[in-house]
């Protein structure tokens, strides 16, 4: 079976334009993504799926692969099937890499990736972390003070995922029962078929009143496999404006790179 990984990325943002350019500890965000997505075991071709001919540029001058998609796409899923229809490969796994995640590991991807290769009775899979009791407080801590951000999930003993949500889940009426709370990872695999027939779907009342795409899967029948990964000590964070990418500065400092 063969994966393409597609990086989606859109030029306009409001709260940060040309966020995809932006430079990281001196190296363009989307280059960043685009080599991690290559290093990951699994994926036999990678691409970054734009609108924006400055993306696209930049993209083949660090040597990467970048394909045109039409500006009517509405998220990252649409436009990952946009650039698996413009390249017309013959890959059987989709994955949808963030563009905004410097950080994300390549093990992550890899194991998305070759969870999916390994059964082909799977549709569609996703990662998530077990939280820690530090990193379970700190994630309700700043759930209570308004964030709108970070996203739970649980799932059942087969690892097929029951719910999402923008709230800490499951509610833990006995927290001496150590229940885990698992943070999901906003990034997806689909089998081809799947990812076509989600974006043919229309949105559901689920995915509308918690804003996750993802529901819409769920809500039509489409199971989605959750597998559990380890961050290995390294640090999470999405770049939503320059306050972010100075933060992820500072995280790349720290703990290093993830790639060369």
């Amino acid at each position: 079976m063969s994966v393409l990984a597609v990086i989606p990325a859109r030029y306009g943002s409001t709260r940060f334009p040309g966020k995809p350019l932006a430079p990281i500890a001196g190296t363009p965000m989307i280059e960043r993504v685009w080599r991690i997505a290559s290093a990951a075991d699994g994926v036999d071709r990678t691409v970054v799926a734009t609108d924006d001919e400055r993306i696209a540029d930049a993209v083949r001058a660090f040597g990467g692969e970048a394909v045109m998609t039409p500006e009517t796409c509405r998220n990252g899923t649409e436009r990952a099937l946009a650039a698996l229809d413009a390249l017309n490969p013959d890959a059987d796994i989709v994955v949808n890499v963030q563009g905004d995640a410097p950080l994300i590991p390549p093990w992550v991807i890899g194991a998305v990736a070759t969870t999916l290769k390994s059964d082909p009775a799977l549709q569609m899979a996703t990662p998530a972390v077990r939280m820690t009791p530090e990193t379970e407080k700190r994630f309700r801590e700043t759930k209570a003070a308004g964030a709108v951000g970070g996203t739970t999930v649980v799932f059942a003993r087969n690892m097929d995922a029951l719910y999402f949500s923008k709230s800490v889940l499951p509610f833990q009426r006995h927290p001496e029962a150590g229940t885990p709370v698992f943070q999901h990872i906003g990034l997806y695999g689909y089998r081809t078929d799947a990812l076509r027939r989600i974006v043919a779907l229309d949105p559901s009342p689920l995915e509308k009143a918690e804003s996750l795409e993802q529901l819409r899967a769920l809500e039509n029948g489409i199971p989605i496999r959750v597998v559990e990964v380890d961050y290995r000590g390294r640090s999470a964070w999405s770049v939503d404006s320059r306050d972010d990418a100075k933060v992820v500065e500072s995280i790349i400092e720290r703990e290093g790179e993830l790639v060369g």
